[in-house]
């Protein structure tokens, strides 16, 4: 049977709602996102099997997207630890550095991929010609390498901007150098994760864990190397980490070519991938807010906890590494959530993208209640394993329970804002991102803190701002039209298609 046939029959399938029993299939790197059921089969089952079904296939579509980005984190963690064995100014500039680079450059690109998420998933179940996920993929590249071109600039200016913002000289000058050897390293993190939306869209989810299996150990080793046996010092860190990133990207595209994924390749096509860029980068760069809003409330803790002195932010930094972990679980679904539901979307099977919607949602619950329970259980272990300060441990201690409170409520964001990104409707999670954190949680977190709560006041206000989020998104998610959305879907894509025809390679 031929490619085309095959979709062709997958399309037909998901368009009457028939989906196959995910329970009794494995899934492998060519496993599609809507799985071909037997054709033998001529009676529905029950309603209650397709929603076991699709939580199954949901978590294991899951499980190597959140381990590709537990180990993507360790890959600056890794370079982080290793610099601060040269002291601790070097480990307050590498962890600083690493630190604004997340705020501005990661969000490019994890947030401004999610254009992919949207574009790329519903593309190929809908689209008659692969081809197209290509073309979406350089365009994807040109216009995020646009956008980290800015940030560039900012990084270029950014011993000034510490200054302005009252950090220590040191930060000021030797973070400044640090970012700006890592930039050319940032590009290659950018077009890493470009190419995995390029094969999750595929529903090919493995190869970035894969990949980075070999990187970070690899990093580590480079990492060592570049500070202590070349002698780079602190500033061996992003060279090192930069290259690994670069290796990570590599390496990708040489599965894509050699193992799975170039089906949907059709050359290099600049021409065509430049062609009317602007509602990719309208997506793209509503993705960054949606994801920023969060990102930089957190930052925005960080800097208040620091301003309550030396044992809250020992404290606030122990407990921000531990949610840096955690937070890879909701976020991997969520990431599973837009290219299944982008998939479904373009297949036109309304019924099936809301029943994934919401068994994404229904797992994030389960989820995050599991994180709860064992965040509950250990909160007087988890500050030993960072310091020795019985200070530090009895404040981490206090100060975890109101983390794992918001675990559900962060899990929901998670999930539903992956099904929004999907949907692409990146500027709803945006501006239910910004009502809730700035519009009240923030403020009243900030004041609390400084009125007697403390570190305390902080986290709770925090966990105000997800309860909100998620509660929010899951109501919006709920009201959504899907035939609406099966239609706007299309419209993209035909939008797309269109543009393909207009200028031809």
């Amino acid at each position: 049977m031929s490619p085309k046939t095959s979709t062709s029959m997958q399309k037909s399938r998901a368009q009457e709602g028939s989906f196959p029993s995910v329970l009794e299939e494995h899934l492998d790197e060519t496993s599609p996102l809507l799985p071909a059921s037997p054709s033998s089969r001529s009676t529905a089952r029950p309603e209650y099997v397709e929603w076991l079904a699709e939580m199954w296939f949901l978590t294991k579509a899951s499980i190597p997207v959140i381990l590709a980005y537990m180990l993507q984190n360790s890959l600056q963690t890794a370079s982080i630890l290793v610099a601060g064995r040269i002291s601790s100014e070097a480990l307050a500039v590498a962890a600083f550095s690493y630190m604004f680079a997340m705020a501005t450059a990661w969000l490019i690109a994890l947030g401004g991929t999610s254009a992919l998420d949207t574009l790329a998933s519903s593309s190929f179940t809908a689209s008659k010609d692969k081809g197209n996920l290509g073309i979406l993929l350089q365009r994807g590249i040109i216009v995020l390498t646009a956008f980290y071109a800015v940030v560039v600039v900012i990084w270029g200016l950014s011993e000034h901007l510490f200054r302005a913002l009252g950090q220590p000289e040191h930060i000021c000058m030797q973070s400044s150098k640090f970012l700006h050897l890592l930039a050319p390293g940032g590009l290659g993190y950018v077009w890493f994760e470009c190419m995995k939306k390029f094969l999750q869209a595929q529903g090919i989810y493995r190869p970035g864990t894969y990949v980075l299996f070999v990187t970070s150990p690899l990093n580590i080793i480079l990492n060592y190397l570049f500070i202590f046996t070349f002698n780079f010092g602190v500033y061996g860190a992003p060279v090192a980490t930069g290259i690994s990133y670069w290796l990570s990207f590599l390496l990708l595209v040489a599965y894509a070519g050699l193992v799975g994924g170039k089906e949907c390749w059709s050359g290099f096509k600049p021409r065509q991938a430049l062609r009317n860029p602007w509602p990719f980068a309208n997506l793209a760069f509503l993705g960054v807010i949606h994801v920023g809003t969060e990102w930089w409330a957190f930052e925005i803790v960080a800097l208040a906890a620091g301003r309550l002195g030396t044992l809250p932010l020992a404290a606030q930094s122990v407990v921000m590494t531990t949610d840096q972990i955690i937070t890879t679980i909701p976020f991997g679904l969520g990431v599973a959530e837009s290219a299944r539901l982008g998939n479904l979307l373009g297949a036109k099977n309304s019924k099936g993208a809301r029943r994934s919607a919401h068994c994404a949602a229904i797992l994030s619950v389960f989820f995050g209640s599991v994180i709860l329970t064992i965040l509950f259980a250990t909160r007087n272990v988890i500050g030993g394993l960072f310091s020795d300060d019985k200070r530090v441990i009895a404040l981490v201690a206090e100060i975890i329970p109101y983390v794992a409170l918001f675990q559900v409520a962060d899990g929901l964001n998670g999930s539903c804002g992956g099904a929004l990104r999907g949907m692409g409707r990146q500027w709803v999670g945006a501006l239910v991102n910004c009502i809730s954190y700035y519009g009240g949680a923030l403020p009243g977190g900030v004041y609390l803190a400084f009125h007697g709560w403390g570190l305390a006041g902080l986290w709770l206000g925090q966990c105000v701002a997800l309860s909100l989020v998620g509660i929010l998104e899951w109501v919006i998610v709920g009201l959504s039209n899907w035939d609406n959305e099966v239609r706007k879907a299309a419209d993209r894509l035909d939008d797309n298609e269109q543009e393909q025809l207009v200028l031809p390679s």
